[in-house]
């Protein structure tokens, strides 16, 4: 079975970057045709699509974030990498990262979500 698990400081400055990375046990993230997501919630608010890395490497952001996200991943560790640049105490949230096994299926192993603020 696929595990993930979330990693990363919980407290971040504003202006700095977020660095989270997601480690994932059970499955290969170069596994045929399967999609690793970033997913956040804020406090109050619903779950906001963040962006994915393909089994190929390729890489997909939500428009909304996309001048300000980056996503990675090193194969030889089975991790892949949030990197949110100028962040905002609007982007306090939790964040979690899940799989799906393509496109348009959606996600069938979730992390446990890590807690980051924003705040100085």
């Amino acid at each position: 079975q696929v595990q993930l698990q979330e990693s990363g400081p919980g407290l971040v400055k504003p202006s700095q970057t977020l660095s989270l990375t997601c480690t994932v046990s059970g499955g290969s993230i170069t596994t045929n045709y399967y999609y690793w997501s970033w997913i956040r919630q804020p406090p109050g608010k619903g779950l906001e699509w963040m962006g994915a890395i393909a089994y190929s490497g390729s890489t997909y952001y939500s428009p909304s974030l996309k001048s300000r996200t980056s996503i990675s991943r090193d194969t030889s560790k089975n991790q892949f990498t949030l990197q949110l640049s100028s962040v905002t105490p609007e982007d306090t949230a939790v964040y979690y990262c899940d799989s799906s096994r393509s496109w348009s299926d959606p996600a069938d192993y979730w992390g446990q979500g890590t807690q980051v603020t924003v705040s100085s």
